[in-house]
């Protein structure tokens, strides 16, 4: 048979055995981690937010994407060592929950894309140049939390309309903890209310702390502690806010869903939900430093009359009505 003949025949053969091979090929699945600081139990909500995010674009874990799961369990000083494990594993996106899980990552890799589910202040811990501009590896939501701080004193004042003395409780080592502490005492000054702070560092601190308040003739409480110790310990902090008979505002709805009093603040599982639109993008070739960091969009204010009862507290009907949700 001559050359020109089989020549046709040859691109065939080599066409159907690029195919084969493409056929056979592994898809390369996805690998995502997500780094947090307290325990899975306590973040499920914002777990099942994120994957609802993930189906919402057709990623099914265990089907077509894998997420490695790394928690301290509260005790931050594992952070950088699991931060290195998800680098080690390659993985495509590291998503973080909170800014102290953030700073473990971002020392870790400065290659690996990083997702920020919250972040109270992104520009000012150094995560990124400009919300608009990220430029570097790391993108993702701001939480905006410190500026509600007055919002949160503003509701204390009206179901306390005496109210004069006020327990901070922080976390000092906590990024953006100066900031917010530096908003309070603004909207302290405006409502004439006299701040006590005490920092939190340590589940053992949160008894400490509330002996202390009760001491200093607090009148309520400012709940600003963040990181694991926060998710961890819930329960403990709600139940000694009743023995101290002390009313208290929270950071989150799941604060007030374990017998908290109440919380006024940003909806955090629809920013894990959104989290899921970044982990999308930069799968699919976006660079985080295009990505512009955003804002929260949802809010919420949530009161559990339980725990008004417990104390002996009224909750005026003017502050009721503006409840997105009522524990009863």
């Amino acid at each position: 048979m001559r050359k020109a003949a089989l020549l046709p025949i040859l691109v065939v053969v080599s066409v159907l055995a690029v195919g084969v091979i493409a056929e056979t090929q592994p898809t390369k699945i996805p690998r995502i981690g997500y780094l947090t600081a307290g325990s899975l139990s306590a973040q499920s909500a914002r777990i099942k937010a994120f994957r609802q995010g993930l189906r919402e674009f057709g990623y099914v874990e265990g089907k077509n994407i894998v997420i490695e799961w790394r928690s301290a369990e509260g005790k931050l000083n594992r952070l950088p060592a699991l931060a290195a494990e998800l680098v080690r594993l390659r993985v495509d996106v590291i998503v973080t929950a909170g800014p102290i899980p953030t700073r473990s990552a971002k020392e870790a890799t400065v290659a690996i894309p990083i997702v920020m589910t919250q972040d109270t202040d992104p520009v000012g811990n150094g995560f990124v140049a400009s919300l608009a501009r990220p430029g570097g590896n790391i993108t993702g939501l701001a939480t905006l939390r410190p500026e509600l701080s007055g919002k949160q004193l503003e509701l204390l004042k009206e179901i306390i309309p005496k109210l004069s003395r006020v327990a901070v409780f922080g976390t000092s080592i906590f990024p953006g903890n100066t900031q917010s502490l530096k908003e309070t005492e603004l909207a302290a000054g405006a409502f004439g209310v006299k701040l006590q702070y005490l920092d939190v560092l340590d589940p053992k601190d949160i008894e400490t702390a509330f002996r202390a308040a009760s001491k200093g003739r607090a009148e309520a409480v400012l709940m600003m502690v963040t990181g694991g110790i926060a998710g961890s310990q819930r329960r403990q902090v709600a139940e000694l806010a009743v023995k101290s008979q002390l009313p208290a505002i929270y950071r989150s709805r799941e604060d007030v869903e374990a017998g908290g009093l109440m919380t006024y603040g940003v909806n955090v599982n629809d920013l894990d939900r959104r989290a899921a639109t970044y982990v999308d993008k930069i799968l699919k070739g976006a660079k985080p430093a295009d990505l512009p960091v955003e804002q929260p969009t949802k809010f919420e204010f949530v009161i559990n009359l339980k725990a008004a009862k417990q104390i002996g507290l009224t909750i005026p009907p003017n502050v009721l009505v503006r409840a997105d949700r009522v524990i009863r």
